[in-house]
């Protein structure tokens, strides 16, 4: 198992309350640490202006993480964030 180093940017919907927004990124770390990867740094930026409006949303909460993972694993990650529904959008980047 060859571990990489990954960072990932993902867009939380806006309509998530803020008390829920921990929990939201909770589970995105869940889904790291379940496929065998580790949360290295989380670096929230907060609630932004969309470049363009994604599923009629005009603005999201951006977060920016470091991570490790198994490159193979990494096709499972994006896949299980695609499906997520608080997640609009992410970036997996090596």
């Amino acid at each position: 198992m060859a571990m990489r180093d990954y960072e990932l940017m993902y867009i939380i919907r806006p309509t998530v309350a803020d008390d829920e927004l921990t929990g939201a990124t909770e589970k995105v770390d869940n889904i790291i640490t379940n496929l065998g990867g580790t949360v290295t740094e989380k670096n929230p930026w907060g609630k932004r202006r969309l470049a363009y409006p994604i599923d009629k949303h005009e603005d999201g909460y951006y977060i920016v993480s470091k991570l490790q993972l198994d490159g193979a694993r990494s096709h499972d990650l994006e896949e299980q964030l695609r499906i997520s529904e608080d997640v609009i959008r992410h970036i997996l980047i090596v």
